[in-house]
């Protein structure tokens, strides 16, 4: 088993409807369906989606998609987010240009990141 598929398992148990689906570009998708959302969203819950890149895990993913839509209670769409058709990620999905500040290959996993994007979530702005 691989170094992706184990932490897509880690993950998948936290998950459980996460699936993982390998791109011909050599990278994965992870797609969370039904994510729960904070106050402040026009939505009570997102599906997630994120690359896992081709050389993961020592190259760190980046960046993380949402359902089509989503934008602050206010209608006004998150700071730092564009749409950004990517292949295995729905077209129209909310592209958010969110990096990890840091990244260990040796200690950081899936979970690590997936932990990243909803502290961005939370930060409704």
């Amino acid at each position: 088993m691989s170094v992706t598929e184990e932490q897509f398992a880690a993950l998948k148990a936290r998950f459980p409807n996460a699936a993982i689906a390998k791109q011909g570009n050599g990278t994965q998708v992870v797609t969370i369906p039904a994510v729960p959302m904070p106050a402040g969203w026009n939505v009570a819950e997102v599906d997630l989606s994120l690359v896992v890149p081709a050389g993961y895990p020592q190259a760190a993913p980046d960046c993380f998609w949402t359902s089509p839509g989503l934008r602050l209670e206010n209608g006004t769409p998150p700071q730092n987010t564009g749409i950004q058709d990517v292949p295995g990620i729905p077209p129209g999905s909310v592209w958010f240009s969110w990096h990890p500040v840091r990244w260990d290959p040796n200690s950081d996993n899936l979970a690590t990141y997936v932990n990243v994007v909803r502290q961005r979530l939370r930060e409704v702005r």
